[in-house]
């Protein structure tokens, strides 16, 4: 009897273990219920906070291969687009708190570019506070407040050999945005508007204009010039070969890319960051700076003088049609036509923030708020906002008036200064990641006077940048000298 007593007896539930099947169930029903849009964004949202919990840098790699992709799945709300980019970087920062947490791990640190942007910052809460609309402005300080948040995360998780994959990562991430838009200017893929000599497209990758497609290329390439640097110069052999083909071949893809997107700011910006490189490479070798120096001023001399002769017409031509409007400074009442169109929108657009800048010299209009208040500043025929001033310094000037502009340039020459040195003492593969920032900053500082680069998460890749060289004072890892 007591045997079958044993044999009938009604073991306890296992509770723990039906809740979890619970839940698994409920959370497959869930996503299979969900708009697609929302489903994937549920399951990369859940892999990265998992991945990043136990390991920061695959959630800081994460950011760096959703920049130049991140808005092709994007959510309305509001005045902002939230993407898969946003959505990985707020899992990412997230998870790496709850992370330290756990462990007790409560100090952070602060690296040095970190003042200048909370100042940065401050000023454009303080702009935000006369803005017509707040909700942009929130928008524009979500986006430096993301730069700072991923800044001060890489300087503090990124060391050793992390760093080198993410700087592979970020090349390998450029070479295929350069891949797509290499497809799309020789299959002629995209709007008519885009349309170079009847038989080929401007690149414009997934950023919708091709400006802004090439300063995420600009703001990648020279990444690429610096470690094919670092290459040539390096002990290792292996290192030596496996830095110059992957560097020099994801280069070469990006540079013919950034040359299809017709982008004279992007030319522009490349161009300087390639000198300042070679600048930054010759005065590294001490005696002979000054024969270097020598030697590219001559160059540039020979360039400008003749070398437009060597050049394709339709390139030249691309350089010149705007000269004779250097000069003017009201595009009121000037004919339009399809040959100058570019040119004068982006001046009208110009005189518009002058004018927004000119009645709120110091604080601007509100941060965010050009395109809000455009209308009031609006040239005859040039009614249609673009969304910025297609110039950053402008833009910054119209929104965050003077106070703002001196705390954008003291954030800017601040960087610059700890990307020079840093390409002064950095070793190794370490150098060509200075040069590579520091040439970056360069095209930044350059191309913004023709546009806005910080759209279309590009900030982020900013961010990731500065947050590399922050280490560069940091004592090296074993072995990593000269890797």
């Amino acid at each position: 009897m007591s045997g079958l007593e044993g044999v009938w007896r009604l073991k306890s539930p296992d509770w723990r273990g039906l809740a979890t099947i619970g839940l698994v169930v409920g959370a497959g029903l869930g996503i299979a219920l969900l708009p697609l849009t929302w489903a994937v964004l549920l399951v990369l949202g859940t892999a990265t906070a998992l991945v990043t919990l136990v390991r920061p840098q695959l959630g800081v790699l994460l950011v760096a291969l959703a920049i130049p992709f991140g808005s092709l799945r994007q959510v309305r709300m509001g005045v902002m687009n939230v993407g898969v980019t946003e959505l990985i970087l707020a899992l990412v920062f997230v998870a790496w708190l709850v992370r330290k947490l756990a462990r007790r791990e409560l100090s952070v640190h602060w690296p040095a570019l970190t003042m200048p942007l909370v100042l940065f910052l401050a000023v454009l809460c303080l702009s935000a506070l006369g803005s017509e609309s707040l909700q942009h402005s929130v928008k524009e300080i979500v986006k430096w407040v993301e730069v700072l948040a991923l800044y001060v995360l890489v300087a503090n998780e990124l060391s050793g050999p992390w760093r080198r994959v993410l700087v592979a990562v970020l090349l390998g991430t450029g070479a295929l945005a350069a891949v797509q838009g290499i497809a799309q200017f020789l299959l002629q893929s995209g709007p008519e508007e885009f349309i170079l000599f009847g038989r080929f497209m401007r690149a414009y990758g997934t950023f919708e204009q091709p400006n802004p497609y090439a300063g995420y290329l600009g703001l990648t390439l020279p990444v690429a010039v610096g470690m094919i640097f670092a290459g040539l110069v390096t002990t290792d052999r292996r290192i030596q070969t496996r830095w110059l083909v992957w560097a020099g071949g994801t280069g070469v893809l990006m540079a013919a890319a950034l040359v299809m997107s017709w982008s004279r700011g992007a030319w522009l910006g490349a161009a300087a960051a390639l000198g300042v490189i070679v600048i930054a490479v010759v005065a590294r070798s001490g005696r002979t700076a000054v024969l270097g120096m020598v030697l590219v001023v001559l160059l540039a001399y020979l360039v400008l003088a003749s070398g437009l002769s060597l050049l394709p017409p339709s390139v030249v031509q691309r350089f010149s049609d705007f000269v004779p409007y250097l000069g003017v400074l009201d595009v009121r009442g000037m004919e339009v036509t399809d040959a100058n169109y570019a040119v004068l929108e982006r001046m009208a657009h110009w005189q518009s923030a002058l004018a927004m800048w000119t009645d709120h010299p110091w604080f601007g209009v509100g941060i965010g708020n050009y395109e809000v208040a455009y209308a009031q500043y609006a040239l005859p025929q040039w009614s249609l906002p673009l969304g910025h001033a297609h110039n950053y310094y402008l833009n910054i000037g119209a929104e965050a008036g003077a106070i703002g502009l001196l705390a954008y340039l003291g954030l800017v020459g601040a960087a610059l200064l700890q990307s020079w040195r840093a390409a002064r003492t950095a070793c190794g593969w370490r150098w060509g990641v200075a040069l590579g920032v520091l040439g970056v900053l360069v095209h930044l500082s350059v191309h913004s006077v023709f546009d806005n680069l910080f759209v279309h998460a590009m900030y982020l890749q900013l961010a990731i940048l500065l947050g590399l060289i922050a280490l560069e004072r940091a004592p090296l890892a074993v072995g990593e000298r000269g890797a």
